[in-house]
Order: structure tokens, then C-alpha cells, then sequence
């Protein structure tokens, strides 16, 4: 029964409630007509005025925008930005990256970027601090006092101390270890003052020994354990070396299995306490290359941020390659033999000079460059414009070669004693070669000599210029940053037991031999150009060689490359000063 009242008084409270709401609809739909739908009418007389207004604040809205954006724009610049991943191809393979033994282009490119050296050079080639913070000659120039920054350490984190700088050259000392750089370290005392002053005591003064300090030096922590005659083959030289340079080694990859298609690829990863800061990459990949042909391809089917080595630009290379034709320290001349029967005449080695037309040679060359006249640079310390060379000259030289004896033959060719007035010039087989020895040929059949030329491999080259087997040899020389030529043309280096013989002319005269030695044992450039002066003469009246122009070292990027400016560098390995600067990647930041 209750139940029933129950759901009676709840049924007519629904109905209550529904009643109410059907109430207020009906209210509500009298009100929006009344207000909203009978008022549209209203608004034709002003729907000008409502359009108006509403494009005046889209038109309004739209010049904030555009003027956010343009102000965003003013204040930003596309700038280079840290990061990014850079892979330089190279012609070769790796052997030895320990600095005490890195001789080829591929292990001296890692080393160079693997270890660090007490000095090194900056962008515009010039020495400066590495591991060192100062160094200080004595009053003598025997005695180089160098200190090193404090904090330093090894990639693994261990700390570097003078007991690795004394460790490092004594090795090369020993003649057990047998590094190439034994000769330019014998007789001179390496001595640890402290953990962080070190003593090079030299036998004798020698102007240029600094540049000897941009060596990398290695850690004692580690090598300590090998012996002398075992640290050419120990797995520290090629696996797992350890440096302090701006990227330390993280890991070797060889793919191919034939010689011809070998490419081997080092990742290397920035070092974070590297002295000089750490480097703007990622992480830099060397990749090796057993051909110049493989490199070329790697490059145009974009594998490679850069290649190094290559003769020329590669045809069909991307639109965005740039050429970075960086002059080298060096000079290419055509090193006369002395000791050749023909050649050893002074009157037919001043002739050949005189006949040559230096700017015809330069112009056939695909790159700017600087004339070389002498067996210095023009600019360097002790350069006397007064000994260069005299080109341009057929009467001269047509002159010269009479007096000695030497008359026209059929077809023009010179005779002397029934003999005809020939001999061969070798060189490499490179397009710029071509292009000088084909030119040079061409000048010297004018007076009526014969020039045989050889264009042989980079291989069979090297074997020759070992031997000294050539009449006549077009060749490049580094002559860095100091003047201080003497293996070049010093008599001693002549001989086949020198370490390096690289008196390619075999030039013997005792005036030069003096003037070059007393030039190198100077410190003050007045004196050193007073010195070297006899040196200089007597050069340009023997003329024991021909100076043509400054070399280049080629660099390819597949973009820019920032950090990297085309600028004189001493050798291919100086690509890499500043090298801790270098970056590829660019973004929009705000300017501050």
C-alpha cells in the first residue's frame, strides 16, 4: 500500500517537472525569436559598417604578424652551429700512426689528429702553443726551456707530465726503436726539471730546432712497458693508440678483400680536454682509399664531407664542391743532376735556366701560385731578390751553350763531339706534371736541346728518387717557415750514407756548404741573411737547380666548411691547424 503512494507522488512529481521544462522551451524559443531572428533584418543597414570593421582587424592581426616575423628575422642570422659528422676521404692505407714513426699521408693525417705536440701551428702557419705554455731559449741558443699547462691528460684521463715529453724523444733517440726521426735528435739532451718544465740541451745552436717541438708525444703510461725494439710493431701503433690531440681513437673498420678495393675507416671521437678546446664535431671519420679512383667515386656519390690528395676537382663532382687551393711551403723546381756527364757542365745547367719562361709554365697550371726563384721563398727571412734567378733569356742561353762547345746539328739539334745535347727529365704521373714537363720540353727544344721525359707512378717514383736514378728530376720540396735548407743543398747530403739524401742535385760547393751551415747556427735574421747570402749566390751562378712556383695542396668539401680558409700551410698534414674550429653545420640563432 505504501509502496503505491509511493509511486503515485513520484509520478506526479515527474509530470510536474516536465510540464516546467516544456514551459521554459517554449519561453526560450519565443525569446531567441524575438531577440535574435526578428533583429537579423536589422542588420542590413549595417552590414557595411561590421565588414568594415572585421577586415580592419584581420588587416590589423596580419601587419602584427608579419611584423613579429620580420623583427624574428632581424635579429637572427644564419650562423655556423657545433655538431655533425665529417668524413675525409684519403689516397692509402694506415701503418703506423704513432708520431714517432708516421711517415705516409694517411698515418700522418691521424697522428696529427690523434696526439698533440709540445708546439704546433696555428691557421695562418705560424708556430704556436700546444702542450706547452711558453717556451725560452738561453742566452747560448743551445739550452730550450719548456714548460707545459697545468691540468693536462691523456684521453684515458690520466695526467701528462714532463716524464712523457722525456719518454717520447728518448725513444726516438734510441736506435733500437728506429724512427725516421733519429737523425734530427742525436747529441741533444732531454732532460725533466720538473712534472712540468722540460730541457732540451743541444750540441751546437740550430735556429729552427722549435719547429722540431710540434712532434705528438706519446704516453709513457702505456709504452713504457714495450721495449725499444718491439715499439714499431706494438698494437698501440694502429689498434688502440692514445694521444692527447683533439680526437681521441674510438675505432678501426677494414672492408674489402682485394688490395685494389681495401678501404679501411678510423672513427675518431672529439676530445673533451683537448688544450686548445674541444673540437665543433661530432665526430670525424678517416676513411682510406686504395686508389685514387675509389676516392673520386666516394666523393661524387656523396660518402665523403671532404677529399684530400686529389690532383684536380673530380668531373661530375656535385654543384656544391668548393676547391681550397692552400700554396704549400714549399717550391717545385727541376733538380739537375751535377754529377750526369751532360749535366755537370755549370754553362749548360745556366743556359737551361736561362731559356725557361717561368710565367708560361705557371699559366698552364689549373691554380693560382707564387714564382719560386731561389732555393728560398719569396718573403722568407734571408730571401734576396738579388739572387734570384734570370729567366727569359734564349740569348743568353744560346750564347752560353756555344762557349761550351755546342753547334747546331740537323734539325737543330746541339752537337759536341758527334754527341747530341739530350737528357731525360722524371717525374710523377699527375696532369700537373704533364702540364710542366710537356711545357718545359717544349722551351728547351727552342735552343736545341732534347728532353726525354718519364711520367712514372707514384711507386716506381719514389724508388727513383731513392737511388738518385735520373738524369734530371721535377720535384716539389718543403721549405717551411724557416730558411734553414740544408738538406737540400748542403754537400754531405749528397752522399749514400746520409739519412736522408736529399741533395737531389748532388750538389757539392764548399762556399755554399759554409754559408748554410753558418746560416743555421744563428738566431737573429739580420745576421742569418748575412750568413746565408754566400749560399744564395753561389746558387744562382752554379745553378745546380730551377725554380718554377710554390706547389698547392688540394682540399675538396662537398659545402662549406667552416673554420678552414685557403691560406699558405708548410705541408698537407697543416690542413688540420684549427682543426678543433672546424664546422658544418649552420642554423638560425638570435643575435645577441
Amino acid at each position: 500500500m505504501q509502496f503505491k503512494r509511493l509511486r503515485r507522488r513520484v509520478k506526479k512529481q515527474f509530470k510536474y517537472q516536465q510540464k516546467q521544462v516544456e514551459h521554459l522551451s517554449a519561453v526560450t524559443e519565443k525569446t531567441i525569436e524575438r531577440n535574435l531572428f526578428r533583429r537579423f533584418s536589422r542588420l542590413k543597414p549595417v552590414r557595411r559598417f561590421i565588414f568594415g570593421w572585421t577586415l580592419l582587424m584581420v588587416l590589423l592581426i596580419g601587419c602584427l604578424i608579419a611584423q613579429f616575423q620580420q623583427l624574428s628575422t632581424y635579429y637572427q642570422e644564419v650562423r655556423p652551429v657545433p655538431g655533425g659528422i665529417y668524413s675525409e676521404g684519403i689516397i692509402g692505407s694506415i701503418s703506423n700512426v704513432n708520431p714517432i714513426y708516421a711517415t705516409s699521408d694517411v698515418d700522418r693525417s691521424l697522428s696529427r689528429l690523434v696526439f698533440a705536440g709540445l708546439l704546433t701551428y696555428d691557421v695562418n702557419g705560424k708556430l704556436a702553443n700546444n702542450l706547452a705554455s711558453k717556451y725560452e731559449v738561453g742566452e747560448n741558443g743551445r739550452v730550450y726551456t719548456v714548460t707545459l699547462k697545468r691540468g693536462l691528460t691523456w684521453h684515458d684521463g690520466k695526467p701528462l707530465t714532463s716524464a712523457d715529453v722525456v719518454f717520447t724523444y728518448n725513444t726516438i733517440k734510441d736506435p733500437d726503436a728506429r724512427s725516421p726521426l733519429l737523425a734530427g735528435w742525436q747529441n741533444i739532451a732531454v732532460t725533466a726539471q720538473s712534472d712540468y718544465v722540460v730541457t732540451f740541451t743541444l750540441p751546437s745552436t740550430l735556429a729552427s730546432f722549435p719547429y722540431n717541438l710540434t712532434t705528438g708525444i706519446v704516453p709513457q703510461h702505456i709504452l713504457g712497458k714495450v721495449s725499444a725494439a718491439n715499439m714499431r710493431s706494438t698494437d698501440f701503433n694502429t689498434l688502440s693508440p692514445v694521444g692527447a690531440g683533439p680526437f681521441k681513437w674510438h675505432g678501426l673498420q677494414v672492408s674489402g678483400n682485394d688490395p685494389s678495393d681495401v678501404e679501411e675507416q678510423v672513427a675518431l671521437l672529439p676530445f673533451e680536454n683537448y688544450t686548445l678546446g674541444k673540437p665543433k664535431l661530432n665526430e670525424f671519420i678517416m676513411r682510406a682509399y686504395a686508389s685514387e679512383e675509389r676516392l673520386t667515386q666516394a666523393f661524387k656519390s656523396g660518402q665523403l664531407t671532404a677529399a684530400a690528395g686529389l690532383n684536380q676537382l673530380p668531373k661530375d663532382a656535385p654543384k656544391s664542391a668548393q676547391k681550397h687551393d692552400m700554396l704549400l711551403s714549399a717550391g717545385t723546381y727541376v733538380f739537375f743532376k751535377t754529377t750526369n756527364e751532360t749535366l755537370s757542365s755549370v754553362k749548360v745547367r745556366q743556359a737551361l735556366v736561362a731559356a725557361t719562361q717561368p710565367a708560361q709554365v705557371i699559366s698552364g697550371l689549373d691554380f693560382k701560385t707564387r714564382p719560386v726563384t731561389a732555393p728560398l721563398l719569396l718573403g722568407q727571412v734571408a730571401y734576396n731578390k738579388d739572387y734570384a734567378q734570370k729567366t727569359g733569356d734564349v740569348v743568353t742561353a744560346k750564347r752560353l751553350l756555344t762557349e761550351e762547345g755546342w753547334q747546331p746539328g740537323p734539325g737543330g739539334l746541339l752537337l759536341k763531339n758527334g754527341k747530341p745535347l739530350v737528357f731525360s727529365l722524371i717525374a710523377t704521373d699527375t696532369p700537373e706534371y704533364r702540364s710542366v714537363s710537356s711545357e718545359l720540353r717544349k722551351q728547351w727544344q727552342s735552343i736545341g736541346v732534347r728532353v726525354d721525359v718519364q711520367l712514372v707512378s707514384a711507386t716506381d717514383y719514389g724508388t727513383t728518387l731513392a737511388s738518385h736514378d735520373y738524369d734530371a728530376t721535377l720535384y716539389g720540396v718543403s721549405v717551411g717557415e724557416d730558411p734553414d735548407v740544408y738538406v737540400y743543398w748542403d754537400g754531405s747530403q749528397a752522399d749514400v750514407r746520409s739519412n736522408s739524401r736529399l741533395n737531389l742535385s748532388e750538389w757539392n760547393n764548399a762556399t755554399a756548404n759554409s754559408a748554410l751551415e753558418a746560416g743555421r747556427t744563428r738566431l737573429d735574421n739580420q745576421l742569418r741573411a748575412i750568413k746565408y747570402a754566400p749560399f744564395l749566390q753561389a746558387w744562382q751562378q752554379e745553378a745546380p737547380a730551377l725554380g718554377l712556383y710554390q706547389p698547392r695542396f688540394l682540399y675538396i668539401t662537398r659545402g662549406p666548411l667552416h673554420g678552414l680558409s685557403d691560406h699558405s700551410i708548410t705541408n698537407s698534414i697543416s690542413r688540420f691547424n684549427g682543426v678543433e674550429n672546424w664546422q658544418i653545420r649552420s642554423a638560425r640563432v638570435t643575435v645577441e
